[in-house]
């Protein structure tokens, strides 16, 4: 059996979060931070291979009128390239209020949010693939 990684991209870190071997309880897995997106991609492949993933799920930020953005834009140009290292189909989940999900599961465990923006971003990456993991 294989999991599913789940990416929240960001400009300085990145969240990543994992399903289980049956594919249906996702997990925050672990946040990186990364000098450039070629040392990004290089950490996630070695990711997928430790991990046994065989897909790829990453949140798509849109406003909250459902369109684009300058990080919508981001985040596709980064697909791409993941894409094309990893040979890898990857779908695309709708991310918006997943951070804000991730402070207030956060404020529930009396968990501060001002200096865990690395923990926020691995809720959110689990969040993202828990809907993505209920749809399938």
């Amino acid at each position: 059996m294989n999991r599913i990684l789940a990416i929240d991209f960001g400009d300085v870190r990145v969240g990543l979060a994992l399903s289980d071997l049956t594919c249906t309880i996702s997990k925050p897995f672990k946040t990186i931070n990364y000098i450039n997106i070629e040392d990004l991609l290089n950490q996630i492949f070695e990711i997928t291979k430790e991990n046994q993933v065989n897909k790829i799920v990453v949140g798509i930020p849109y406003n909250m009128k459902g369109e684009d953005t300058k990080q919508t834009i981001k985040v596709r140009q980064f697909v791409s390239a993941l894409e094309n290292k990893m040979d890898y189909k990857i779908d695309l989940i709708d991310e918006r209020l997943t951070s804000s999900e991730a402070e207030k599961f956060m404020h529930q465990m009396n968990i501060k949010t001002g200096h865990n923006k690395d923990k926020i971003d691995k809720i959110a990456a689990s969040i993202i693939l828990q809907e993505y993991l209920d749809t399938i």
